[in-house]
């Protein structure tokens, strides 16, 4: 059994119109706990929503990166929201195993592998080797690199609050195992 949130999501009845709009149709349980402090929320959102839905990237590369950094930081909130993500990206069950597995899996073609070295990069030791940024600078622009980065860093630190405050999974994603170690 899990510990319970350290802080609970806001329920439905006490949101406001802002945080109503800001939720969506489907309010998940890191935007209800968010919600507890409604200036952070409105703001987060916004660079939130940039990183997800405005990201320069290819879906697919986004999703790698995201998956990547929820299973370094240990985040089952994040992997699991994020394997129903890769799903619909086209990312098959098989790529969503072997992201566990890292870069140095065989399977991974050049460019996935310079994806999930540069997550691990950036985790240990937030930044970018030189023969990484290479790799990647020959396919993406400078906006596509900036947003790799700022795609790790977002989810690292949604991860950290995702971990910090316990948040439980969403209704769907409770059953996606998460990769051992």
């Amino acid at each position: 059994m899990t510990a319970p949130p350290r802080i609970t999501p806001l329920p439905g009845p006490d949101w406001d119109d802002e945080i109503r709009h800001l939720a969506g149709d489907r309010p998940l349980n890191v935007i209800a706990t968010v919600a507890r402090h409604p200036g952070l929320l409105k703001r987060w959102m916004v660079f939130g929503t940039h990183v997800l839905a405005k990201n320069t990237l290819p879906a697919r590369d986004r999703e790698l990166l995201i998956l990547r950094t929820g299973w370094n930081c240990r985040s089952p909130y994040e992997w699991g929201q994020h394997v129903a993500i890769a799903r619909a990206e086209g990312i098959t069950d098989e790529e969503i195993a072997r992201v566990a597995c890292g870069p140095d899996d065989p399977a991974w073609d050049a460019h996935d592998a310079a994806l999930l070295r540069a997550a691990d990069e950036l985790h240990s030791d937030a930044s970018l080797r030189d023969e990484t940024y290479a790799a990647l600078a020959a396919r993406y622009d400078e906006r596509q690199l900036l947003d790799l980065v700022f795609t790790v860093g977002q989810y690292h630190l949604v991860s950290m609050a995702l971990n910090a405050f316990r948040v439980e999974r969403d209704d769907g994603v409770s059953g996606v195992p998460f990769p051992a170690r």
